[in-house]
């Protein structure tokens, strides 16, 4: 059958479909994606005489679904040879549904509801608006469509709509609809602005163009001209509350590709208020009016075609629309973009440093432009508002300009380079935002930071004053860091800047976490956090040298990303900017001396027993002062602090406070302060009184029946927990205590029983079933033969057991014992890794440290976290005749290191290496065989 002719509903020819015989730019021929000629000749030619809407649908659908398949593929195919030309796919993804609409159009008018002679109220109009009109389409974005008609909806109209929506539905497309009047447009973009700006964005489709036409101009005459400023507000107040949705931060790890600070959206935003606004669809033509620079130019087109190509992969390889850009998918969508590793660094970090730095441009471009048509926009303030809110007074070579700080006079300001470090002493002095013309004045003239500036006594002086004098260090060093400020005037800083550690335990990228840590040592500093850090405030409250730590803050991690150890590099780095940023020679080793060893006191309090007087011991020696002590201290709170939101608790408050104050007292009063002994005869002191209830007879029994282990290991508390429930036990009995530790942000279960091989493994097993994580565990075997273990465990979520779940997780381990639930077996369904977090491979590391306890090997087992893990390598032990004293662990987002204390049955610690390879041989059988279980 030969196609008709054009709609008669439609009897102007240039009212029609679009003209297709050109098309822009693609990923590959348009006719590859979609002849749509052939397409439709075919079409018509097997619609035949078909009738009933059901029957010409499923011919439709049948013909548009194969030749919308066949040109996804083509276009997928395409992008996988060219994975960056994301505005040609873009593009082909919008002329497909292009050729889809117009063909669905064709067939709802010419064969299923064709009209003769139509009336003036009959005609029809189909609009593409939003990313769709815009041109500008994902694999799975959304088609939003207007209908467009002259007067009230007619019943013709109504049944075109609804037979297109039926088909378009049955193409699996996500159509958002409206039905609407050109008076409708009008009315409803006024009171909303989400409508007004997705019409803003409107284009025509097919149908009766005229009427398209109308629309677009009575649009702009009526309703956006004169509301300009109200617009750019509402637009810049959309954009806020989308961030605070999105967290707030551009540097979140798994960000949203497109609602996300730094994302499309806020490119769109920009768009739309400079098409608003001048009147124009082509940003280049802004390049001209002097809106835009032709480097901010540049950015905008390298960032939207960048992260375009990011979400558009994103889509393909998640079937789906998909706008976070999770940790799994970073790997795939890193590895189809052509990201390889190199330089000791993974390909998929790579990436996401590329994609943050395209964030961060975002941002510094959206807060530029913005601010600039804000100020441009803006109404002046009623005259009692300007009486009462004078602008602070600002110093020579500067003007306050719509409420922020300016610069008088570009050439003047350009005459002294160290103004670019002035002008942010003045912000912080006077706590104005700086002006969006000085920002671009700023960063345009970046080459002006050379070597000289950097060796300026002035420029030092400045800096330091920034992060030490006004209080807010963060706020400067931020602001400097978008502009690229920071990484001019310390060019080793520049490796850093939007660098991401592809890990589940950092929150930030490495620049960020930076200016963090800082922020957190400045609320110290102001007795912001007394309460909560009492030792890190008493430090700084009786004085530290400031200059030192807030230095040694700013590079302790600078030395990140590369092949060498960063702790290593980064005291390498320091040697050469700490002397260049005005520290003495004294100083300049101490900054180096804390970078080197910045992960010390944090790997000392998380994965040593800090009840075993060596740990002490061996912590103090390497420090060796008080005053590194102290500085030591601060920096790693503020370190652990400054890595994500949730990542400080009172777990390791309790531990880093426990360890400074145990090594304070060593370097004050020496070893003997802390003994073995000294302790013993203290906790047995404490019991005593905790005790003066018992029968005298009792309580000798009770002090008497433990080894020297047990008085040092435990407070008082659990010896009290542990002496009521040892009372009058029968051998054939297991009791548990099961008690909220608040001090700790844990649960402690304490058990007793008799003692037998692997009863450490048991218990693990046992709490593993009900999912709990353990973050500490000792056991001591009494002279009696009686087994006293403690293990303080958290949920999920790493927060205590509520009450009301206590008598679940009591029920479980009661069964786990008595042997009603096997572990091994029960374990399997529940030790899984989530899909989003198996991208990420931990290599195993095994250790043997003979020297780190007088009585017992330390095996120190650094690898991939799981559920399970720790009862596999418990068992594993235990199968292998080792007695397992405790277990400390540490957890670093999907990295976990679990320290054994373990002497062998006749007591000995390990030192022969064959013994050595054995257990570990052992412990990564253990590992691989549970990290095959876990992916299944």
């Amino acid at each position: 059958m030969t196609p008709p002719p054009a709609p008669s509903a439609v009897p102007v020819s240039e009212e029609t479909s679009p003209d297709t015989t050109t098309t822009p730019d693609l990923i590959a021929p348009s006719d590859e994606i979609f002849d749509r000629g052939r397409v439709r000749e075919r079409l018509w030619e097997d619609l035949g005489d078909a009738t009933g809407e059901r029957a010409v649908r499923e011919i439709v659908v049948r013909h548009l679904s194969a030749a919308r398949d066949a040109g996804r593929d083509r276009i997928a195919e395409a992008f996988r040879t060219s994975p960056f030309k994301s505005p040609q796919v873009t593009r082909a993804y919008t002329y497909i549904t292009d050729c889809l609409i117009a063909l669905t159009f064709e067939v709802a008018t010419e064969k299923l509801h064709r009209m003769p002679n139509p009336t003036e109220g009959q005609r029809i109009a189909v609009m593409a608006v939003g990313g769709y009109g815009r041109g500008e389409m994902a694999p799975f974005s959304d088609v939003d469509l207007l209908f467009l008609t002259p007067y009230k909806i007619t019943g013709w109209a109504e049944s075109v709509i609804e037979s297109m929506l039926y088909v378009l539905w049955d193409l699996k497309l996500k159509v958002g609809h409206a039905s609407r009047t050109v008076k409708d447009c009008l009315r409803l973009g006024a009171e909303d602005y989400t409508i007004r700006t997705a019409m803003l964005e409107c284009r025509y489709l097919t149908g009766h163009r005229a009427l398209a036409r109308e629309l677009e101009e009575r649009l702009r005459s009526d309703l956006f001209e004169g509301t300009e400023a109200d617009f750019v507000q509402a637009k810049l107040e959309e954009r806020e509350s989308r961030h605070e949705k999105q967290g707030g931060q551009r540097y979140v790890v798994e960000p949203n590709v497109k609602e996300g600070k730094g994302g499309l959206r806020d490119l769109q935003s920009l768009y739309w208020i400079l098409k608003y606004v001048h009147h124009t669809d082509n940003p280049e033509e802004l390049v001209a009016k002097g809106v835009f620079r032709p480097e901010e130019y540049r950015t905008f087109r390298e960032a939207q075609a960048f992260l375009w190509a990011v979400r558009c992969h994103l889509h393909l390889l998640a079937g789906r629309g998909m706008e976070n850009l999770t940790f799994d998918m970073q790997v795939e969508v890193a590895e189809r973009m052509g990201f390889s590793d190199r330089g000791g660094r993974r390909g998929v970090e790579i990436f996401m440093q590329t994609y943050f730095r395209h964030a961060v441009a975002v941002g510094d471009l959206t807060r530029i432009v913005l601010t600039s048509l804000e100020a441009d926009q803006k109404k002046e303030a009623p005259l009692l508002v300007r009486l009462f809110t004078r602008a602070p007074k600002v110093r020579s070579g500067y003007q306050v300009t719509n409420g922020r700080l300016a610069i008088a006079d570009d050439a003047t300001f350009l005459s002294d380079k160290i103004n670019i470090l002035r002008i942010y002493e003045e912000a912080l002095r006077t706590g104005l935002l700086i002006h969006p013309d000085a920002m671009r004045l700023i960063q345009a003239n970046l080459h002006l930071i050379d070597e000289d500036m950097r060796r300026s006594k002035e420029a030092q002086r400045i800096f330091l004053d920034l992060m030490l004098k006004h209080g807010n260090p963060d706020r400067a060093l931020r602001r400097m860091n978008e502009l690229g400020v920071l990484s001019a005037f310390i060019p080793e800083f520049e490796p850093i800047v939007a660098m991401m550690q592809f890990n589940m335990y950092h929150s930030y990228t490495v620049d960020e976490h930076t200016i963090q840590c800082i922020w957190h040592l400045s609320e110290i500093e102001q007795e912001n956090l007394v309460e909560e850090l009492p030792v890190a405030s008493t430090i700084l409250r009786e004085g530290v040298n400031r200059r030192v730590l807030y230095v040694a803050l700013l590079l302790h991690d600078i030395g990140k990303g590369r092949d060498e150890d960063h702790s290593v590099l980064g005291a390498k780095i320091a040697r050469v900017v700490a002397p260049r940023l005005g520290l003495n020679k004294a100083e300049c080793a101490t900054v180096e001396w804390l970078i080197r060893h910045h992960l010390l006191m944090s790997d000392m309090a998380q994965k040593r027993d800090i009840a075993d007087p060596r740990t002490v011991r061996d912590f103090a020696k390497a420090v060796q002062t008080k005053e590194r002590l102290d500085l030591l201290c601060v920096l790693t709170v503020c370190d652990i602090r400054g890595v994500g939101p949730n990542v400080w608790n009172n777990w390791k408050a309790a531990l880093l406070r426990a360890l400074y104050r145990q090594t304070h007292r060593v370097l004050e009063d020496g070893m003997e302060a802390i003994t073995r002994e000294n302790r013993s005869v203290e906790a047995k002191k404490l019991l005593r009184e905790r005790l003066d209830h018992w029968d005298k007879k009792d309580l000798r029994a009770e002090t008497s029946r433990h080894y020297e282990t047990y008085w040092q290991g435990l407070h008082v508390t659990a010896h009290v927990v542990f002496a009521e429930l040892l009372k009058d036990i029968g051998t054939d009995e297991i009791r548990i205590d099961i008690h909220p530790d608040e001090d700790r942000d844990a649960t402690r279960v304490c058990f007793a029983l008799v003692d037998h091989p692997g009863i450490f493994a048991r218990l693990a097993g046992a709490l593993a079933l009900v999912g709990a994580n353990v973050v500490d565990a000792r056991t001591y075997t009494s002279k009696d033969g009686f087994a006293t273990a403690v293990f303080w465990v958290q949920d999920s979520e790493g927060h205590p057991y509520e009450a009301a779940r206590l008598p679940r997780l009591r029920s479980m381990i009661d069964k786990t014992l008595k042997g009603e639930v096997v572990a091994r077996e029960a374990i399997k369904s529940k030790d899984k890794i989530k899909k989003r977090e198996r991208a990420f491979k931990v290599a195993t590391s095994i250790t043997f440290d003979n020297d780190g306890s007088e009585i017992y090997t330390i095996i120190e087992v650094d690898t991939r976290d799981r559920p399970g893990l720790l009862y596999d390598l418990a068992r594993t032990l235990s199968e292998s005749n080792i007695y397992i004293a405790s277990a400390v662990i540490a957890t670093y987002g999907e990295q976990v290191v679990d320290s054994f204390y373990v002497k062998d049955m006749f007591g000995l610690k390990f030192y022969t290496p064959s013994k050595q390879k054995v257990i570990e041989r052992r412990l990564r059988q253990a590992i691989e065989d549970g990290a095959r279980r876990a992916a299944e």
